[in-house]
């Protein structure tokens, strides 16, 4: 649980910034915020491995490159599903994917070397 609470704080962080600078991507309010990345998190869990299985020839023959375009979809899925989110084509979607996926690379490795620096005694 604990986890799922981390990855939902970091991917609220990314949604934030995608609706900062992107500038088609909107979000109403905190509470709106916060619930678009609960909802990235489910739909990630859920929708996205079947989607992955059925799109596995062209994700293949792309060389990965289509698990791209996957991500927009789920971005644009919660933008869908979840009023007060808004990314309304796939361009923003697409920019808001990869902002929450460099997000969500640096944030673990950073609360990783955080912790070993706390456990370490190593100051900055």
């Amino acid at each position: 649980m604990r986890g799922f609470l981390l990855r939902a704080v970091v991917t609220a962080i990314g949604l934030w910034l995608a609706s900062v600078w992107v500038p088609a991507v909107h979000v109403d309010n905190a509470r709106t915020l916060i619930l678009a990345a609960i909802l990235l998190g489910v739909v990630n869990a859920v929708i996205r491995p079947i989607a992955f299985i059925l799109t596995l020839p062209i994700t293949i023959l792309t060389l990965g490159l289509f698990l791209l375009v996957l991500n927009t979809a789920m971005v644009w899925l919660v933008a869908r599903i979840l009023p007060g989110f808004h990314a309304p084509w796939f361009v923003p979607a697409f920019l808001t994917s990869i902002i929450v996926w460099l997000v969500s690379w640096v944030t673990p490795r950073s609360l990783a070397t955080a912790a070993s620096s706390v456990t370490h005694g190593v100051s900055s």
